[in-house]
């Protein structure tokens, strides 16, 4: 403990206080011999680092059980899925730099819920990088983080609906090869139709 408190830059009286606070997981016990490892400091480290950013021991203690019950990347991602988007791997002071003061754990459990976020060890991925540089940017232009998190909801329901219009469109008429060959065609068409209809919404406004 002694260790562990001194590389963590801290009083071993505060981390007793973390460990009856559950905000750390327990140590592996040998007899009477407890360890600590690389998970437990980088947990300490991630604790002082939101400590700094204003979150409160409370909030901190809320977002480490959602990380914790939190879906796993492995599931998140399927393995060797086909995909054209780049998952990001954050640290939690890293998710909570990128949207400051909005890593709330019920915004953190919508995310989850989404499929937007897993846990890999002390680590969070993003499922794409697109979609956080445009969730980060949308918060840093003043829309609540919950409120992005509720369209993005939306957005997923409409376009699970054009993608299995597409693919029966295609495998209607071909192989299913196809599908992964012609997916840049769908994209296209979704955001040219999305384009033209924001054309239409604005032309209402003039």
């Amino acid at each position: 403990m002694d260790e562990l408190a001194a590389k963590a830059g801290i009083t071993v009286r505060t981390l007793r206080f973390y460990r009856e606070r559950k905000l750390i997981p327990p140590p592996r016990r040998e007899g009477r011999i407890a360890w600590y490892d690389d998970h437990h400091l980088s947990r300490l480290r991630t604790i002082s680092a939101l400590l700094e950013r204003g979150h409160t021991l409370n909030g901190i203690a809320e977002l480490a059980d959602a990380l914790d019950h939190g879906r796993d990347v492995a599931d998140l991602l399927g393995v060797g899925a086909p995909t054209e988007e780049e998952p990001v791997r954050l640290t939690p002071e890293e998710l909570a730099a990128r949207f400051e003061g909005e890593v709330t754990p019920e915004n953190l459990a919508a995310a989850m819920d989404l499929g937007y976020l897993g846990t890999d060890g002390d680590e969070i991925v993003h499922i794409s990088r697109r979609l956080l540089d445009v969730s980060s940017a949308l918060v840093r232009e003043g829309i609540p983080l919950a409120d992005v998190l509720a369209a993005g909801k939306q957005v997923r329901e409409h376009v699970d609906t054009l993608a299995e219009m597409f693919a029966t469109l295609v495998l209607r008429h071909g192989p299913e090869e196809n599908l992964q060959r012609l997916r840049p065609l769908a994209r296209s068409v979704v955001e040219a139709e999305l384009s033209l209809a924001l054309d239409r919404r604005l032309r209402k406004r003039d």
